[in-house]
């Protein structure tokens, strides 16, 4: 399937989980997963689930008779989610407000606080549903100044809609992320890292879907309907060439990510 064929076939949705699922956040589930180490005897619930790369990972790892329960609150991520794996129990809801009446062993959060609007409100719910001596992992993206190869990307988008306030990268310190458990009351956290280069086949695909994402955080993407900014998030694809190229070693273009990982318990 081209490019244009892929855009005007699926939704971005099924676009993100076809295209950046796979090879940019499934590592980073593994890694977020393997911190918790979770056994068979684990209940595992996760938070801002996407479209539930880290519980469907869990699945794979805990075999099928774990509980494992996916939470979103944006019903187009649980429809692509409940396709993937019909075995998990996906919830809608606010991170605020869990729809969980239940305790779980394990909790993650995949990059999903840092666009969470109360965090601590958040945070506190996250203890709420895990039981005595549960634990929890919890990643954020480093700091966009601190990603060369995504700062790159944004800049040319910003020439067309002006200043980025890139949501996915406001949780980029660790001290900050750690002051949040330890306000809530957990215990014995912990915040390192993870570095992975992610591989893409085709940069410029990559550009586009980056592109798409950080013009609805611009004031002027606001205010574009879904048609308009597809058709910029194409043209900042292809003046991102030099970026792009810059970032190709082999025919594959390379994006260097680290991710801070948040460990704690109850």
């Amino acid at each position: 399937m081209s490019e244009a064929q892929l855009f005007v076939a699926t939704t971005f949705t099924e676009i993100y989980e076809r295209v950046l699922v796979g090879p940019l956040f499934r590592p980073f589930a593994e890694q977020l997963l393997t911190r918790v180490a979770p056994t068979r005897g684990d209940s595992v619930i996760d938070v801002a689930c996407g479209t539930g790369i880290v519980a469907r990972v869990a699945r794979e790892r805990l075999g099928a008779e774990a509980r494992i329960v996916g939470i979103d609150i944006a019903p187009a991520m649980l429809a692509v989610a409940r396709t993937a794996d019909q075995t998990i129990d996906w919830r809608e809801g606010n991170a605020v407000a869990l729809p969980v009446s239940e305790q779980f062993t394990v909790l993650t959060c995949h990059q999903g606080l840092q666009f969470m609007p109360d965090k601590p409100g958040a945070i506190r719910e996250m203890r709420r549903v895990l039981s005595p001596g549960g634990r929890m992992a919890i990643a954020t993206w480093w700091s966009l100044e601190d990603i060369p190869g995504m700062r790159a990307l944004n800049a040319v988008a910003e020439r067309h809609v002006g200043p980025i306030v890139d949501a996915r990268h406001s949780l980029g310190d660790g001290n900050a992320l750690k002051s949040l458990l330890v306000d809530a009351g957990f215990r014995r956290v912990h915040v390192n890292t993870h570095s992975h280069d992610v591989q893409f086949a085709d940069g410029a695909l990559f550009a586009r879907l980056n592109a798409m994402a950080v013009i609805g955080m611009s004031e002027k993407g606001t205010a574009m309907s879904e048609a308009e900014r597809g058709e910029l998030a194409g043209r900042i694809a292809a003046e991102s060439g030099d970026a792009i190229s810059k970032a190709t070693k082999n025919g594959t273009f390379v994006l260097p990510l680290t991710t801070n990982i948040a460990t704690a318990e109850v």
